[in-house]
């Protein structure tokens, strides 16, 4: 046999090895996972595109046209008439200071009850994280009556401060129970060296535990975030004067008894989503982060 025959059969038999055929298996695999992620992400951005395109239809256009369809004269105006006459200015306004401040309280509050369960050492450490925990079995909508009544009694009803309370009280069990996870994977060390080196527990707390948390933060911030942003009950029950609402009850003012102005709400309900979808994209990685951080302890 010659020696090219024999550099011939070496290198089919190459080509056709275990390696070669797994390596080809995987492209196949990963090409087979990317086509249904396509698909899902399809389906996922779709319904944002058909909102923008409703935004900038008429009223004959949504009812005459299919649903479909795109706009014949893209009616920009609506995103104006909506900011200006429709008073969704100062609602924008109202969404992002209320979101704001209750995620900022929310946070504080759970680090300041999750880092007393973890790091110290009391009596009632475990039934106080049990209280906390029931609040996440208790449905909303069956707190409304005795909300309304508490807060009324206290004067607070048409008052912000009756929904940043609401969002932070039914935001801190889910809150707490996600950086629990996490704080159970700091080391107790660092902490150990800072008390012997004389720093007071204010101290561990601020300028050692909470910036090691800063991993978890990003997703407990869009969590609680697309929450308070997106609610629509709390608001609807305790704000009846128009310098409190937010987004999600301004666009009733659209809605009217003989006509609804349909391009108006598709223009109100974008502008409620872009603020959102910007911190999710800007934040995505970190929320991927945070989770993978805080879901294996050691």
């Amino acid at each position: 046999m010659s020696e090219l025959s024999v550099q011939k059969r070496l290198k089919t038999s190459k080509s056709f090895s275990p390696k070669a055929k797994s390596s080809i298996g995987s492209k196949i695999g990963f090409s087979f996972l990317y086509l249904i992620l396509g698909i899902i992400a399809v389906f996922q951005i779709y319904p944002l595109v058909w909102l923008f395109f409703f935004s900038l239809k008429t009223n004959q256009e949504v009812f005459g046209l299919s649903p479909f369809a795109l706009p014949k004269d893209p009616q920009w105006s609506n995103y104006a008439k909506v900011w200006t006459q429709g008073n969704i200015s100062l609602y924008f306004f109202n969404s992002v200071w209320i979101t704001v401040v209750a995620v900022l309280l929310t946070v504080i509050l759970a680090s300041f009850v999750t880092f007393a369960i973890t790091r110290m050492y009391w009596k009632f450490s475990k039934l106080v994280l049990g209280l906390f925990m029931v609040g996440i079995m208790i449905p909303l909508h069956s707190t409304l009556i005795p909300l309304f009544s508490f807060f009324n009694n206290i004067h607070l009803i048409d008052n912000p401060i009756s929904i940043i309370i609401s969002y932070t009280a039914f935001n801190l069990p889910l809150t707490i129970m996600i950086l629990l996870g996490f704080y159970q994977t700091l080391p107790r060390e660092i902490e150990e060296a800072a008390v012997m080196d004389g720093c007071s527990i204010h101290r561990i707390f601020f300028q050692i535990t909470l910036p090691m948390t800063t991993p978890v933060m990003a997703t407990i911030v869009i969590i609680n975030m697309i929450y308070n942003w997106n609610e629509f009950v709390f608001v609807n029950t305790f704000i009846s004067s128009d310098k409190w609402k937010t987004l999600t009850v301004g666009v009733n003012n659209f809605v009217g008894q003989y006509l609804t102005d349909w391009g108006a709400i598709g223009a109100t309900l974008m502008i409620s989503i872009i603020p959102i979808l910007i911190a999710f994209i800007a934040l995505s990685n970190r929320i991927v982060e945070g989770l993978a951080a805080g879901s294996v302890k050691g």
